[in-house]
């Protein structure tokens, strides 16, 4: 039988970047091999990640205190791959961290980002490898094998969740290949009971990258479920969105870079979900609830198709307004790195105030897990920020707003994101958009976010509080030291949105 040749990737990580081994000539190597099961599904370009973290309790491909990437274009199986960490295009985080301290036993990982219609890691298509260990030294080998490939999501079957997937011809037409919509909808308790009832609708639009096979945990959350099906709950039908997008989260809105996403929601999969369920457009009873990335949603899918949603539940939403894009105005700022005083910029916070993060550390992550290098095909908040409310580059991929290394802002970019700059749009239009948001904005946000965004509100506030003709009904509720969706809950939003059906039944 003919020995077959597997495809061998290794990882050079070289004395000079790790100081506790500098006197030492040595290098820290990892090989990585693919399984032969797995060389149908795999692809000859894509962007490795090697995760190590000394947690037990979780694969280090979920959250690593060491990560290193690298892009591998045109891969031939038949040749492996040499990788020195000094190269320019090898991304690292927290190598300092590998040999500062006494040996510690590091659990490792690696994925193959190769999926190129969902910019997240560990999603279906990616392949990974086991959890192996070592002990760091002057000399460690590492050999990791890709023999594991993600399958794809599935949506839990039971008699009240219905699934739902088709075909685009919208996003498919945009980007040459088919692309597809999803959702999950849970049903009413007395759902089949009433097979003619015209039940109220509400569309949940998840935090960042939410999938619609989340809807799992709406029945195995007892404490959630138990209370779903009794005639106490309110009888509304709930529906998932999935946000899956090439370059992360798509806002479920039309844009350059994802395509008429906003359209084929509300032309494509809503009208396809509303036949299923025999929902009737003139009860008026079409809702957005959402919380994060999701409030951002629900209060956008508002504001851009106010006639043809109800009203909205936004909590904790992404900023509103790119003047205050957390502590960062786009518009006038040299960079988000630094604020004007010259210190790092912080990107999140303790409700006590007290920075975690900067938003240097934050990009240098989403540089690391892109294939670019950079954070343009991370998959993560700014990568998604970016291809969602930029135009389009030459090259086809999202222009960037900004620097990936100095954090410099690119003005004649940022000016183009103020179409989906949800203030101004209102500032704008108020005229036309006031009378139709009459009665249908409801916002929440501690006051203590741990990602800056009750700054945006505030300011939000503060507009729709001076507005006249009509002067703005919306409720802007603040927590002082309540964090970032602290208030969120599936079960109190919907009690609000019952509440709504029977004031309006009135």
């Amino acid at each position: 039988m003919k020995k077959l040749i597997y495809p061998i990737l290794i990882f050079l990580i070289c004395t000079t970047i790790v100081p506790a081994m500098a006197q030492d000539s040595s290098c820290l190597k990892a090989e990585i091999s693919v399984s032969p099961v797995l060389r149908q599904s795999f692809r000859n370009s894509g962007r490795l990640i090697l995760h190590l973290t000394k947690r037990r309790d979780r694969e280090p491909r979920y959250g690593s205190e060491i990560t290193i990437g690298k892009t591998i274009l045109n891969w031939n199986p038949d040749k492996p791959l040499m990788i020195n960490i000094n190269d320019e295009d090898v991304k690292s985080v927290g190598l300092d961290k590998l040999l500062s301290h006494a040996p510690d036993r590091y659990y490792c990982q690696v994925v193959y980002k190769q999926n190129i219609d969902d910019g997240q890691e560990n999603v279906p298509g990616n392949l990974y490898s086991k959890v192996d260990s070592t002990i760091p030294s002057p000399n460690i080998q590492i050999n990791l094998h890709l023999d594991k490939l993600i399958p794809p999501f599935e949506i839990i079957n039971h008699k009240f969740v219905k699934s739902v997937v088709i075909k685009s011809k919208f996003l498919s037409d945009f980007s040459g290949r088919d692309r597809f919509l999803k959702a999950a909808v849970l049903l009413p308790s007395g759902y089949y009971d009433h097979p003619d009832k015209v039940y109220p609708i509400c569309y949940r639009a998840p935090g960042l990258n939410g999938r619609a096979y989340y809807i799992r945990d709406f029945i195995t959350d007892h404490t959630f479920s138990d209370w779903w099906f009794t005639e106490q709950a309110p009888q509304i039908i709930y529906v998932l969105l999935d946000s899956q997008g090439p370059y992360g989260d798509t806002y479920q809105v039309d844009s350059a870079n994802n395509g008429p996403c906003g359209k084929a929601l509300t032309q494509e999969l809503m009208p396809e979900i509303e036949r299923l369920v025999n929902y009737k457009e003139e009860s008026h009873m079409r809702y957005l609830v959402g919380y994060s990335t999701g409030g951002w949603i629900a209060l956008g899918l508002q504001i851009f198709y106010p006639d043809l949603f109800d009203s909205t539940w936004s909590y904790s939403p992404d900023p509103v307004d790119f003047e205050h894009f957390g502590l960062i105005n786009i518009y006038q700022d040299e960079t988000i790195f630094y604020n004007r005083f010259g210190y790092l910029q912080p990107g999140r916070r303790t409700i006590y105030d007290e920075p975690t993060y900067s938003m240097k550390d934050w990009i240098i992550g989403e540089n690391l897990v892109s294939s670019t290098n950079n954070y343009l095909i991370s998959g993560g908040q700014f990568g998604a920020y970016n291809a969602v409310f930029g135009p389009r580059g030459i090259d086809g991929l999202p222009s960037l707003m900004f620097d990936p290394v100095t954090g410099k802002i690119d003005h004649t970019v940022a000016v183009q994101w103020e179409k989906y700059d949800l203030k101004k749009i209102l500032e704008k239009n108020w005229s036309s958009l006031g009378p139709k948001l009459q009665g249908k904005l409801w916002i929440w946000t501690g006051d203590m976010d741990g990602l800056y965004s009750n700054v945006s509100t505030r300011f939000l506030k503060m507009f729709l509080d001076k507005t006249e003709n009509p002067k703005s009904d919306a409720q802007i509720n603040f927590t002082p030291m309540a964090g970032h969706c602290q208030e969120w809950n599936d079960r109190n939003a919907l009690i609000l949105i019952s509440e709504k059906v029977a004031q309006m039944k009135k």
